[in-house]
């Protein structure tokens, strides 16, 4: 069925026209294009701001979008970049959150991308991931309270943006040692992410006050752990599982109930660099309209991660930004194949 649907838009093999070439100038002006809904709107960018929008007289160069759709470029809520490094932005990704890296990774320049780093999960002594694919770095153990505590402190001294804490079987931090590792991120600004993909885990990671699970679990939540994450967030990730109906039925269940749904690949797991086709069908299959979609990729993450200058096209927010082919809340699979990506106001 994925692959009927995917085939089914002629619009996704569309190559744009030379007259949607950005200048290379730092100021223009885009013209004629369409806000999903069918508005249409100009844009003036100048040194990789907006700094005008609706009809906007003059600004510099102008483009034609032709009445082609504009959306801003999408906010990737789950990645690898050190397991497999690999430039997102020029597949339309303006900004990502990574989940486990190396320490020596938070010094990594990835410009233009934005990036969020957790750096190495906080786990139990040969805890999840330090006896499989994280072995080299990806994780910093701990036996207790005060050992999760001081990693806490330790890894934002370094330059974490948040922290992650896997619950997923043993060895694993016991539950005072979770609680530990959440209330130290919390007193020092940082947001908690859960790897916890049973039934179990998520309850635990929500009774601790974790605040977001990296993945839609894949075994069937019970509807009170659904209750549990219906005001909190949960990034999607639904192709890194192979799209699990049980995985489905959960993003469906949580979206029902109010969980804040943020668009997340796994990056690193998963190879599409850039915005993934199988994960939009997938977030269409489990119940997410077009708008819902967009909205995952855009606004909702930069506002619950703080990205202020992405998430939309508004006056002095960054000219990042995606030209496609039709309105992605119609057709939301034209996502993964934008025409034309701008990033801080360069073409990628």
């Amino acid at each position: 069925m994925l692959l009927l649907l995917a085939c089914a838009h002629p619009q996704l093999a569309e190559t744009p026209p030379e007259s949607l070439g950005i200048p290379s100038s730092s100021r223009y002006v885009l013209r004629g294009g369409r806000l999903p809904g069918g508005a249409t709107i100009d844009l003036a960018i100048d040194q990789g701001k907006i700094v005008a929008v609706g009809a906007v007289e003059e600004g510099g160069e102008e483009v034609d979008l032709q009445g082609r759709w504009v959306v801003p470029a999408f906010i990737d809520s789950h990645v690898h970049l050190a397991y497999r490094p690999a430039d997102l932005s020029a597949g339309g990704v303006a900004a990502a959150v990574d989940l486990a890296a190396p320490l020596d990774f938070f010094a990594e320049d990835l410009a233009p991308l934005r990036l969020l780093r957790s750096g190495p999960m906080v786990t139990a002594q040969g805890g999840y991931p330090t006896q499989s694919w994280g072995r080299n770095g990806y994780g910093r153990e701990g036996a207790d309270a005060a050992a999760a505590r001081g990693a806490v402190g330790e890894l934002v001294a370094a330059g974490a943006d948040l922290i992650k804490l896997p619950i997923t079987g043993e060895p694993q931090l016991g539950e005072e040692a979770l609680r530990a590792a959440v209330e130290e991120a919390h007193l020092r600004g940082g947001k908690v992410v859960s790897h916890a993909l049973g039934d179990v885990e998520a309850a635990l990671a929500a009774t601790v006050g974790v605040d977001a699970l990296a993945h839609t679990p894949v075994e069937t939540l019970d509807s009170r752990t659904v209750e549990s994450w219906s005001k909190a967030a949960v990034i999607t990730t639904l192709n890194a599982f192979g799209g699990r109906s049980s995985t489905l039925d959960n993003l469906r269940r949580l979206h029902q109930a109010g969980a804040n749904l943020l668009y997340g690949t796994d990056f690193g797991n998963t190879t599409t660099a850039g915005i993934d086709l199988q994960e939009i069908l997938y977030l269409h299959d489990a119940g997410m309209s077009g708008a819902d979609i967009l909205a995952a990729g855009t606004s909702t993450p930069a506002a619950y991660w703080g990205l202020s200058e992405l998430g939309s096209l508004e006056v002095g927010k960054a000219a990042s930004l995606l030209v496609l082919s039709a309105d992605p809340t119609q057709k939301p699979e034209v996502l993964a194949t934008p025409l034309v990506v701008i990033i801080d106001g360069k073409p990628r």
